[in-house]
């Protein structure tokens, strides 16, 4: 058991096994016994070649430096691991807490370390990390602490100096981030990586130990991860409210899909010809008891790390399907009902037969559900499993929209290959295009391409009368957006199309045909 006394000894040898055993105090040892000789004879030479050996043993240098415990080194880059990494800085935590001096502690992570595992192979990944150890340590002074922590993360710790500010760490940030982004040789093969980091000055860390510092430069971290590749971030009291409200979300979100929070609301589509309804999107919305809506682009990353994306693709396909039901019952015509299918849904093997038997249960048509894919999970999904399923939806009669198309730069094989029925314009060429020549010029190469292709077209993010007409005119078949009408809950549906079917008794026709 240590006592409050025996780690006051430890701190003490800590501070004193430096100075015994660096250059200056190893240059001066001559000196020392020389002048003990020619002030004090050979007695004083006695005493001083008896008292330093004590004094030495008395400090530890001779358990070897370092000599305090949990200094145990990486076997691949050789620095030190996350152990001793936790001694450093509690003890750096207390430095600069007694005597005012500054730090900061940095994580820094290669962004596509397990993609350089896959590809080339858990060696070639290994130097990958050992140079970029080598790295970091180059950029860094002698006194400077770095470990491996991670398979693919590092942690820095800055020894305590008098000046350091924001600044000051941004431009070290760059410093490390450019040496590790350096291309590295594996034999006749380059490999490029990217690196995140993430830091934490020591006059803005959180909590009262070194472990809260080190959590919140991974709190930086993770959103700089989030930001994209090769991005930098510095913590703040802010990116920890939201990381904890992050968390709070997690915790919350598989209630919120048992319990009914999470549903769909819909957004009509219609055709630019008639005017009429052509079918619904079904887009996922959290009304939360406590925050209120919570936008899809908050909840949506929550539901992706706690690994609920294909339970949240089968609530919104069986109220997709019951709203289809509903409007029937009501003796409305919506032809269909996009449902957005996320990757995790799509590499499951058995999502064809799950979504047959979903389609017989509510005897609905296969053509009145349209499969929405992104078309990055075209362009950028290899896996034989999403082409298989698909392909098997189509087959099965399902209508297959890619979506955000642009975007991703799908290759017209790739169309072919998965058997695409109708593409979905991305809000980006739509915004401003009555006004913009160059988004006519594009939004026109697209439509002659699907044209030729025998797709059928839908421009999504439609917000003006302007954008609406010459849509209509250049020939895109379907238009959706705010300028059509907002995404609402399904009791409201019925209402809006009543009202819209109003209006076309009222408006003239800005189709191909009109005039």
């Amino acid at each position: 058991m240590n006592t409050p006394s025996s780690g006051s000894l430890t701190r003490l040898q800590q501070r004193i096994v430096p100075v015994l055993t660096g250059p200056p105090i190893l240059a001066f040892l001559p000196a020392v016994t020389l002048g003990a000789f020619w002030l004090g004879g050979e007695q004083a030479l006695f005493f001083v070649s008896l008292g330093l050996p004590l004094l030495f043993a008395f400090a530890g240098a001779y358990g070897g430096w370092p000599a305090r415990p949990g200094l145990s080194r990486d076997s691949v880059t050789g620095l030190m691991l996350r152990d001793g990494f936790d001694v450093t800085i509690q003890q750096v935590f207390e430095d600069t807490e007694a005597s005012g001096l500054k730090s900061a502690c940095f994580v820094l992570e290669i962004d596509d370390y397990a993609e350089a595992v896959d590809r080339h192979g858990q060696s070639a990944a290994d130097t990958v990390a050992t140079r970029c150890g080598e790295r970091i340590l180059s950029v860094l002074r002698d006194g400077d602490t770095v470990a491996r922590i991670g398979d693919s993360r590092f942690a820095v710790c800055l020894m305590a100096v008098r000046q350091l500010d924001l600044e000051l760490c941004i431009q070290l940030s760059g410093r490390m981030q450019a040496a590790v982004e350096e291309p590295v040789s594996l034999g006749g093969l380059t490999v490029y990586s990217s690196c995140s980091i993430g830091f934490c000055l020591r006059t803005r860390a959180p909590g009262d130990n070194g472990q809260d510092w080190l959590e919140a430069a991974n709190t930086a971290l993770a959103d700089a991860r989030n930001s994209g590749p090769s991005a930098i971030r510095a913590f703040s009291a802010e990116m920890q409210r939201k990381t904890k409200a992050r968390s709070d979300l997690r915790d919350d979100a598989a209630t919120a899909l048992e319990n009914g929070q999470i549903q769909p609301w819909y957004q009509p589509q219609i055709s630019t010809d008639t005017g009429k309804v052509t079918g619904f999107e079904a887009l996922a919305r959290w009304s939360h008891p406590v925050h209120g809506m919570i936008p899809p682009d908050v909840f949506l990353p929550v539901m992706e790390d706690a690994g609920l994306m294909e339970r949240l693709g089968q609530v919104m396909l069986y109220h997709a399907l019951t709203a289809l039901k509903a409007w029937d019952s009501a003796g409305v015509n919506v032809p269909r009902v996009g449902v957005n299918f996320a990757g995790d849904e799509l590499r499951n093997p058995g999502l064809v037969d799950k979504i047959r038997w979903e389609l017989d249960r509510f005897e609905l048509a296969p053509e009145r559900l349209s499969v929405e894919i992104l078309e990055t999970v075209v362009t950028d999904t290899p896996d034989d499993a999403v082409t298989r399923n698909i392909a098997g939806l189509a087959d099965l009669g399902c209508r297959i929209d890619l979506d955000d198309f642009g975007t991703g730069h799908a290759s017209i094989a790739s169309i072919r290959r998965f058997k695409v029925s109708r593409i979905k314009i991305d809000r980006s060429f739509v915004m401003k295009a009555d006004r913009d020549p160059e988004q006519q010029r594009l939004i026109g190469a697209i439509l002659t391409m699907a044209e030729r292709l025998e797709l059928e077209t839908l421009a999504e993010g439609v917000e003006t009368v302007g954008e609406h007409a010459l849509l209509a005119q250049l020939g895109c078949d379907h238009v959706q957006g705010f300028g059509i009408a907002r995404p609402m809950p399904f009791d409201q549906t019925l209402t809006w199309i009543t009202g819209h079917a109003a209006k076309l008794t009222e408006a003239p026709r800005i189709g191909r045909d009109a005039g």
